[in-house]
């Protein structure tokens, strides 16, 4: 099924196919995107509404990637696959599921080994896993296929940049340590970069900030290797922010010195470094931390804090995903 969100509304269905849309103003959009201003545009897989769980088998999860390969990848003559896009291509592919997706990495291996196969130009694959470590929904697919750079939402969750301890080199909740641990001995891309996922305004999520302190985290996590970049959420939200881009874009080119990086373990984290899916290394939330609204406060795999801030209590939306509300 194929979901564009606003745009959606400027879309048909394919006859005899109501739950694919062929979507022409976006196709020209894309086009124009990549053409006449270099853009590199990816296509992003599940969301916080996903609720299908995954397929029943391996093949089903490879099936499946061929198919989403064959919609939004480079045109096959003959093909009778509905692309909602017409001719237009995209760059690659956005894994941001927000639940337990059965067989995962199969559908991630077949789509990257598509990908790596194709020729013609650089297709990415990128995920958005939130902060906590390890994912409950991607966990698994990012320890076993190579994606480009992953996109850790640092927000909604007590491991985001609002719990950043300005001066501190060791971080006892902010967790891009973690991350970078993971992207250097667990990753199958060891070059694979990690982008500082953050809100573009306080409506696009719990744990926006700016001025000093994002200056200041962001200054922090340039210090490791993996890093390669601030990704913001999203785009309506940042074009309401005005001047956010451009205090961002200035954090990042900032020479300030940060504290240097200990690798000396906190009491409250634990990290493995040659963690696996079936011995995965783990956060532990620091003692006292409230979850604000919307916030993720349980689930299958979370192991973050659970309490709410008042007045909202923790609420169950599925068997892998409960919220403040």
């Amino acid at each position: 099924m194929t979901n564009f969100a606003n745009a959606n509304y400027k879309c048909t269905a394919f006859p005899g196919n109501k739950h694919v849309h062929s979507c022409p103003q976006i196709a020209d959009d894309i086009r124009q995107c990549q053409v006449s201003y270099g853009k590199t545009i990816i296509i992003s897989l599940g969301g916080a509404t996903y609720s299908q769980g995954g397929w029943s088998s391996a093949s089903d999860a490879e099936s499946a990637a061929q198919l989403v390969w064959d919609m939004f990848g480079p045109v096959v003559s003959g093909s009778s696959v509905d692309r909602p896009f017409g001719s237009a291509v995209v760059d690659g592919f956005d894994f941001d599921f927000e639940s337990a997706t059965n067989n995962l990495p199969a559908f991630g291996a077949k789509l990257r080994s598509l990908m790596d196969a194709a020729g013609g130009k650089k297709y990415y694959l990128s995920a958005a896993p939130q902060c906590v470590f390890p994912d409950a929904a991607n966990g698994a697919a990012l320890n076993a296929v190579a994606f480009d750079f992953v996109m850790v939402q640092f927000y909604n969750n007590f491991c985001g940049v609002s719990n950043f301890q300005t001066g501190a080199a060791a971080q006892s909740a902010f967790n891009f340590d973690v991350w970078d641990n993971w992207a250097k001995n667990t990753s199958p891309n060891k070059n694979v970069k990690l982008l500082l996922g953050i809100p573009a305004a306080p409506g696009a999520g719990d744990g926006f900030v700016n001025g000093a302190m994002l200056k200041a985290a962001i200054s922090y996590a340039q210090q490791f290797s993996s890093f390669g970049g601030v990704m913001m959420w999203d785009m309506s939200q940042l074009y309401a922010n005005d001047g956010f881009l451009n205090e961002v874009v200035g954090d990042l080119g900032s020479s300030t010195s940060p504290p240097s990086i200990t690798t000396a373990a906190t009491p409250t984290r634990t990290v493995t470094p040659t963690g696996s899916p079936s011995s995965p290394s783990s956060d532990t939330p620091p003692s006292g931390i409230l979850i604000a609204r919307w916030g993720q406060c349980g689930g299958q795999g979370y192991q973050g804090p659970s309490q709410c801030q008042s007045p909202y209590a923790c609420v169950s939306n599925s068997p892998w995903w409960s919220q403040c509300q």
